[in-house]
């Protein structure tokens, strides 16, 4: 059944179409400034190649494959309350994974060297096994996403589902593993990566899901089931816990080796920015207020529900912030036990501000994903889960 829009909500969603395409132009001519003029124009340098624009792909690309949590657990776990909730997550994935790719390949300096490979698939690199996966859950979304509003399809949903789960447990594995394998930098090359990008996508696109789900839900007038929120806020608590304990694990293993402890001391002591973005900006606000907001019993309402899901999106940033580019900034000790000096500044900590090129570019991603949701909210009016509550409309008199 089609559903009818008023004007005032017509020119709202042209306002916000208008507003997303101009952030996506911007973050577009962002990167053409910069592949014009190089990394002069950037924070970057020789040690420091991921900059800013890399914690804006990475997230979105977690989140993507995280958000089809929220659909496996109805179509291949069969919990009911979930399944209304499919196709919003698979909307939200397509758009998630389309924005953090549009970052990522407009960051990389050479775009349209991805021709090569996907022509010359170089089986030995890490790099090359993402792009089957990237392209294969485009496809398996868009697919499930069909067997879900299809009605004659609905016997597929659940086979379908499964596959979709089963793959993006392979592409965040694999985007760990880009980590995992780089064993240049001593903040990465470490086994515990892939589960913890794992873990971390569950609790991110929970998050994500949260807050565009609400949004959605304000901007057409309805309410969610308390009911529904309490069991959505809980199973997100469980993440952010997940979450804390695998980081810490990272961390206390990596104080385990003698070789690592520089390296920690760094990033959660002495290294500036870096501990200040994880003890604040990651354990604080990203999780353990989160977690006040979710579990405390005056608390737990709608605002607060999407309060403690902004914060933790506030939080993956960070983390990243801290993981990405704070694991380039520390030198890798080439010669543990002996200190090397060199007049290409081996063994020197490198400093790196983000430029307004590389935050625009990142804007650029998230404006592509929120076009892409709006419209397709809007196009598609079954993508919103239909067992929430219509508000009344305020008298204007």
């Amino acid at each position: 059944m089609a559903q009818i829009f008023s004007q005032t909500e017509t020119r709202r969603f042209y306002w916000i179409v208008a507003l997303g395409l101009l952030l996506a132009l911007t973050g577009m001519s962002a990167a053409h400034f910069m592949e014009g003029h190089g990394h002069v124009v950037t924070g970057m340098n020789n040690q420091i190649v991921w900059g800013i624009p890399h914690v804006f792909a990475i997230f979105m690309i977690i989140a993507a494959s995280g958000v089809l949590n929220i659909a496996a657990i109805g179509s291949v776990f069969g919990k009911a309350v979930y399944k209304p909730r499919a196709p919003l997550a698979g909307m939200l994935s397509i758009a998630l994974l389309a924005g953090g790719l549009f970052v990522l390949m407009l960051d990389l300096g050479r775009p349209d060297r991805v021709i090569v490979a996907a022509t010359h698939f170089n089986a030995t690199s890490v790099f090359a096994w993402n792009l089957p996966l990237y392209s294969g859950l485009f496809t398996l979304v868009a697919i499930y996403m069909w067997v879900l509003l299809e009605q004659r399809m609905h016997g597929w949903i659940k086979p379908i589902g499964l596959v979709v789960f089963t793959w993006r447990i392979m592409l965040t594995t694999g985007t760990g593993l880009i980590f995992a394998f780089l064993v240049a930098r001593q903040a990465y090359g470490s086994a515990l990566l892939p589960p913890l990008f794992i873990v971390m996508s569950f609790g991110w696109g929970l998050a994500v899901f949260h807050v565009v789900q609400s949004t959605m839900y304000y901007w057409n007038n309805k309410i969610q089931d308390p009911i529904i929120l309490r069991r959505l806020k809980n199973l997100m608590g469980v993440f952010i816990i997940a979450t804390l304990f695998l980081v810490a694990v990272y961390h206390l293993t990596n104080l385990y080796f003698a070789k690592q402890a520089a390296f920690e001391h760094f990033i959660l002591l002495d290294g500036g920015i870096y501990p200040e973005l994880f003890w604040a900006g990651y354990v604080v606000l990203g999780s353990l207020l989160p977690l006040l907001l979710i579990f405390h019993p005056r608390l737990g309402k709608i605002r607060c529900v999407v309060s403690a899901s902004m914060l933790v999106i506030l939080g993956a940033f960070s983390l990243l912030y801290v993981l990405i580019i704070g694991g380039q900034a520390f030198p890798l000790a080439i010669f543990p036990g002996y200190a090397v000096n060199s007049s290409f500044a081996d063994g020197q900590i490198s400093n790196y501000s983000p430029s307004l090129p590389e935050i625009l570019l990142g804007l650029g991603g998230l404006a592509i994903a929120f076009l892409l949701t709006s419209i397709g909210v809007r196009v598609l009016n079954s993508l919103l889960p239909n067992d929430s509550i219509t508000q009344p409309k305020q008298s204007t008199h």
